[in-house]
């Protein structure tokens, strides 16, 4: 049964509720950063250096990638193009599984150095070093679960694709699954800066 126009309406409406309250979300923990930034801009700096700028660069390279693949997909659905919006999702849920294991790494990496919130290591140096990754973690894991919240709606997209109850005049699942990956890809487009460029 074909939805009407109201409900695709009602449902992108719902859908752009619920990113802006992501939005909000997000906001009030880059504002949080801002402020201790300001306090202790040094040695945020200083934390900035610890981390790995390649993985950074590649994590969002390989976002902005899969931005473009899931807008190529629902652009082939609307022309009907069901096996090229297949390839194109596969592509981007790829991209987000390699983001993943890349935060995997860096995290691990960074918690073997003894590098984490209230470790030893943090606990005995300066405050605002403890704070900056602090902020880190909460913020990365935070994202990170997005992107594979992003992950598990492409997978499903894909499948609902797969299984024609997406097409060419019925889209909106993956329209907002799109939707919410473009969110998650434009969160690291700030968090990429404020954490691996802090100068």
């Amino acid at each position: 049964m074909m939805a009407s126009t109201s409900d695709t309406t009602g449902i992108r409406i719902g859908m752009w509720i619920f990113l802006y309250s992501e939005i909000i979300l997000f906001g009030g923990l880059f504002v949080l950063y801002a402020v201790y930034l300001y306090e202790y801009s040094e040695l945020f700096a200083q934390g900035g250096k610890e981390l790995n700028r390649i993985i950074g660069s590649l994590n969002t390279v390989v976002l902005l990638a899969s931005s473009c693949t899931v807008a190529a997909s629902i652009t082939a659905i609307q022309r009907g193009k069901k096996g090229q919006a297949m390839a194109c999702l596969a592509v981007s849920i790829f991209c987000g599984l390699v983001f993943v294991v890349n935060k995997y790494f860096e995290w691990g990496a960074k918690i073997h150095h003894d590098i984490y919130p209230n470790s030893a290591t943090l606990q005995d140096g300066e405050p605002g070093l403890n704070i900056f990754f602090g902020l880190y973690y909460v913020i990365t894991g935070l994202h990170g679960l997005h992107v594979i919240i992003g992950m598990v709606l492409l997978t499903t997209s894909l499948v609902l694709v797969h299984r024609g109850r997406i097409t060419a005049s019925r889209y909106a699942v993956l329209e907002n699954s799109g939707l919410y990956w473009h969110l998650v890809d434009l969160i690291w487009i700030f968090v990429f800066p404020l954490f691996y460029l802090v100068l």
